[in-house]
């Protein structure tokens, strides 16, 4: 190590190389050397032809997107290292057939054999690890190099502690405030870093697909309730909530990566309130408020007792069970409003079918284009800044081709557009303020019932979205703050209760959808020649929460231009949004498992280490969970509905019961929180 920090110290490397084939590699490899002083200008072509010679013997691309070419020369005194980053990699036949962009050339004496093995086992351990990588390769000079090393020998040479199995975020310390307070430590010191760090090219287009993604969901979930409530809540209110607490959260929480917004089990959980409310002739606002209160304080008094520990109970099959049902009910809602318009058009006239068909081209195009946009990083095609572009503002380029090819064609088709009021203002045009003391007296201890409820549902909701994010696969660096973020949501849910605000939590889907776009990833190839999509590293930082919000926020003064996008091209992103979310989910991925011929299983760990008839009982079990769910969530039956927290509580039992009928060993595999990294090789991402 100390030996590759000397050489970058000594201007012994080269960033952006252009060439056009490894000898131009290796020539400008010799090139620096000569320049350093190290190589004699009479042993040039000596050293070239040297080098040369030993590549066309057999490549030494070693994988990983790294070459380590080498060579003995007769008048060196002592080892040689030139580091060359490539501005186009070149495919070299490595073993993982990922294009080589790091070139390690290494030069020695005669003799130097084990300072050469030493520093081939230091650069492939290098290498290795994702963060180091990622910092050299984002590199723009000597320090930047230099601080790449010591940040890995941080990270690796870290004193030693006794291994404990609990997530330190959610260890409990048996004080009042006392996980609030080491959340904050763990975060403060980064909190003027989450700033710098948003202010890049990706932070911009995550902006521009996040801005869709958080607008068109509030607009509808505040449609519904507006419908549900009578008026009470609606449009108006969830943007206003939306934009207001997405600031607030997005600059005091500790997560900034989670994205708040409306939900359907509480939406669910207002329309059965508003229902409850009006059989018992109780006003429906100053009730809502009641019960905010009340919830506000319970979640509270959660985080201050440390109670978000209790996640760590949870594990990966709550996990993937959780997102999949929030992805699915992103894909079923969408699928559900495309093809409801042709319910809607063959009861009409023939140009009813144009608009159903046509809508139903937008939303699939939308889909396609965001999907295929998506991947395009890993295309051959175009220079590499261009297919990042195109691959960062994939969503937002087919949201916008789409709604253009709608505006174009407006004359012929007329498509139902985005149901925005026509100017600010509540909704029923009531004040924005709530009084909590218009309904009687009992009732205002009464909402203490549901708002327990509520409770439960919202700590589930944002505790698991919060360990969604933060699983290790994920590669986050800067720590979490369930119990910070906890309270935060609370009085969240104070201040939104006094406005007759909706109630906003951590949306899975969004929040998993803020961290893929912030992502730089790269292609997973299996032994098996299966290829899956991996996190590198995660652009954490506040930027992209605070000027979505503000943007959404800003939209209640353009609401006749929102006015203009069509519902169909929404539809398309919903979709796209829900199906991007089950990237990553073992469960699913598993789930495919049960069509596929056993003799062509990708040899992932669980698939190597678990006989495939446990594995497929596992499975199935987990499917017997998200079913009972999906009952729950979409069934009309209100009272059950209701229940829907107790439910997603259940599945904590319901995996520790699976202990007494599955080997630990395979249980390990199963319900690890880490995809084994020995199981992994690379392509170029």
């Amino acid at each position: 190590m100390d030996l590759l920090q000397q050489n970058i110290a000594q201007d012994s490397f080269v960033l952006g190389l252009s060439a056009a084939n490894f000898d131009d590699v290796l020539e400008r490899a010799v090139d620096v050397a000569i320049r350093n002083g190290r190589i004699p200008e009479s042993k040039r072509t000596e050293v070239e032809d040297a080098l040369k010679k030993r590549e066309s013997s057999a490549s030494t691309a070693i994988g990983r997107a790294v070459a380590v070419p080498h060579s003995y020369i007769d008048t060196l005194e002592e080892p040689v290292i030139v580091f060359l980053r490539l501005a186009k990699p070149l495919n070299l036949g490595a073993p993982d057939r990922m294009p080589t962009r790091f070139v390690f050339v290494l030069l020695g004496p005669k003799g130097a054999a084990e300072v050469h093995l030493d520093t081939l086992a230091t650069i492939a351990r290098l290498m290795s690890d994702d963060e180091f990588r990622y910092d050299i390769d984002k590199a723009d000079g000597k320090d930047d190099l230099l601080r790449a090393f010591e940040e890995f020998l941080h990270r690796t040479t870290a004193p030693v502690e006794p291994e404990v199995e609990v997530d330190e975020a959610l260890a409990s310390t048996g004080r009042l405030f006392g996980g609030i307070v080491n959340d904050l430590k763990r975060r403060l010191p980064n909190y003027a870093t989450d700033f710098r760090d948003g202010l890049n090219a990706r932070t911009v287009s995550a902006i521009v697909f996040l801005f869709f993604a958080c607008l068109a969901p509030a607009i509808t979930f505040g449609g519904i309730m507006g419908k549900e409530t009578g008026g009470a809540i609606g449009v108006v209110e969830m943007l206003v909530a939306t934009a207001v607490c997405g600031l607030l959260y997005a600059f005091i929480a500790g997560h900034p990566l989670i994205i708040l917004g409306g939900i359907g089990p509480l939406l669910i959980f207002t329309a059965i309130l508003a229902r409850l409310c009006a059989d018992q002739e109780l006003p429906f606002l100053p009730t809502y408020a009641w019960v905010g209160f009340w919830t506000s304080l319970l979640l509270i008094i959660l985080a201050v007792t440390d109670a978000s520990a209790l996640m760590r109970f949870f594990t990966r099959f709550t996990d993937e069970i959780f997102a999949a049902l929030m992805a699915m009910l992103f894909i079923y809602e969408s699928l559900r409003a495309i093809f409801g318009t042709f319910n809607e058009s063959f009861s009409g006239d023939n140009s009813d079918h144009d608009v159903a068909f046509f809508s139903l081209i937008l939303a699939l195009g939308t889909f396609y284009i965001a999907t295929n946009l998506s991947r395009f990083r890993r295309s051959r095609y175009l220079q590499p800044k261009m297919r990042e572009f195109l691959a960062d503002f994939g969503p937002a380029i087919a949201l916008a081709t789409m709604a253009a090819v709608a505006l174009f064609l407006r004359d012929q088709i007329q498509l139902p557009s985005l149901n925005a009021p026509e100017k600010f203002g509540t909704t029923t045009g009531r004040s924005w303020i709530v009084n909590p003391f218009e309904g009687p007296m009992w009732s205002w201890f009464a909402a203490i019932g549901p708002a327990i409820l509520a409770t439960v549902l919202i700590f589930l909701s944002h505790n698991i979205t919060g360990r969604l994010l933060n699983n290790p696969d994920n590669k986050l660096q800067r720590g979490a703050a369930y119990h910070w973020d906890l309270a935060v949501v609370g009085i969240l849910v104070a201040v939104c209760s006094i406005f007759g605000w909706p109630w906003l939590v951590a949306a899975t889907v969004r929040s998993l959808a803020h961290l893929r776009s912030l992502a730089t990833t790269e292609e997973v190839v299996s032994s098996g020649g299966d290829r899956q999509e991996r996190v590198l590293h995660v652009n954490e930082n506040r930027i992209t929460g605070l000027v979505v919000h503000f943007l959404i926020g800003m939209s209640l003064l353009l609401l006749p231009v929102l006015k203009m996008i069509p519902m169909a091209v929404l539809y398309g992103v919903f979709l796209f949004m829900g199906v991007v979310s089950l990237a990553g989910n073992q469960f699913f991925e598993r789930l495919t498992l049960l069509f596929m011929d056993s003799s062509l299983y990708p040899k992932m760990h669980y698939v190597r280490r678990v006989p495939v008839k446990i594995m497929h009982t596992y499975t199935g079990f987990q499917a017997a969970c998200l079913t009972v769910l999906s009952v729950v969530s979409l069934i009309p039956i209100q009272g059950l509905r209701l229940l829907f927290p107790l439910f997603i509580a259940l599945l904590v039992p319901l995996r520790s019961l699976a202990g007494r009928y599955f080997k630990a060993e395979h249980l390990a595999a199963l319900d690890a929180d880490e995809t084994p990294a020995e199981e992994e090789t690379h392509w170029a991402g």
